[in-house]
């Protein structure tokens, strides 16, 4: 018997509605239950699916308690064994955070997949249908040996750790940085470029706790002009770790960098991103500094792996 693919409805611009068929940028998010975006696309009929609505939301406002409650369903989801993979419906502005908080909790065995759209789903050139079935399609290929978090948008498969949005409001809005996609899913067929993500999962019980016990870590951003006081704003306001978007390199401002020592006094960590677009931030001679790096990973998912490694007691990962 051929195994199932879960569905998981979050909400998003895949589940819209606009006003104005004409108008794609205008638009209510997160209009339509999971249950009439699969029965709104034929080609799905004919799959053995099983779906639930785990949230209804714009992507903007995603929570950690919905990330919790998310990952606790994936993982109930996975371990039955009439299920080959799940799909998660989802918005596209925090799509590269939820998945990679997923990769990195759960390092599934079986192929997650996130997928959304640009347009509302009542749009004249609705992308939202395409991309669920491709989705669907690839966790369902049992034969490609898919595994791990996986994003599908426009036909491209990325990896969680790799993947962010690179454009506002173009429907081939993601990018897989300097290491480009997985594959292609091209007429039905997936063409594959490189390994499925892989990985050592922390383990779904660190995330069980309520949520409100969750450390506070935020993100703060180097540019010309920089003060300290922001930082020092949120040192005073109980945060555990903060990410700073440096320039180029992981440079950062003598104001930004005196800020984050007094932080670091009072015992918050610190961990560099880079505001690139792509690249990873690399040792150099012209950039020293006694803050490690998040390598190739954005300020979001540098956020989420600093909550979690405090979370799990680990502390900032090395550079």
């Amino acid at each position: 018997m051929q195994n199932k693919v879960v569905i998981l409805g979050t909400g998003g611009t895949i589940a819209g509605v606009a006003d104005d068929a004409g108008n794609e940028l205008r638009y209510r998010s997160a209009s339509l239950g999971i249950e009439q975006l699969v029965a709104a696309v034929p080609e799905l009929a004919a799959r053995p699916l099983e779906v639930e609505q785990v949230a209804q939301v714009d992507s903007k406002d995603m929570t950690h308690a919905i990330w919790q409650t998310l990952a606790q369903r994936v993982e109930h989801h996975l371990r039955r064994v009439d299920v080959s993979g799940v799909v998660i419906t989802h918005g596209t502005d925090t799509m590269e955070e939820t998945a990679y908080f997923l990769h990195r909790v759960l390092a599934p065995g079986k192929p997650v997949v996130l997928t959304g759209a640009m347009r509302p789903a009542n749009a004249r050139q609705a992308d939202g249908p395409r991309n669920l079935t491709d989705a669907v399609a690839l966790a369902a290929d049992e034969t490609s040996g898919a595994q791990g978090v996986l994003v599908i948008m426009q036909g491209v498969v990325h990896g969680a750790a790799d993947v962010r949005k690179v454009h506002p409001h173009h429907v081939d809005a993601f990018a897989s940085g300097d290491v480009g996609a997985i594959g292609r899913l091209d007429g039905g067929a997936l063409h594959r470029l490189r390994a499925w993500p892989s990985g050592d999962a922390l383990g779904l019980e660190l995330v069980e706790r309520d949520v409100a016990e969750w450390p506070a870590v935020e993100i703060v951003t180097s540019h010309a002009g920089a003060s300290g006081a922001l930082i020092d704003a949120l040192a005073r306001s109980g945060a555990r770790g903060i990410v700073v978007a440096c320039t180029g390199n992981g440079s950062l401002h003598a104001q930004v960098e005196q800020g984050l020592e007094r932080a670091a006094w009072g015992g918050i960590l610190v961990l560099r991103a880079t505001r690139c677009i792509d690249g990873a931030i690399l040792d150099s001679a012209a950039v020293t500094s006694k803050w490690p790096a998040a390598a190739a990973l954005t300020p979001a998912k540098a956020r989420v792996e600093l909550m979690l490694r405090l979370m799990a007691g680990a502390g900032a990962p090395a550079a």
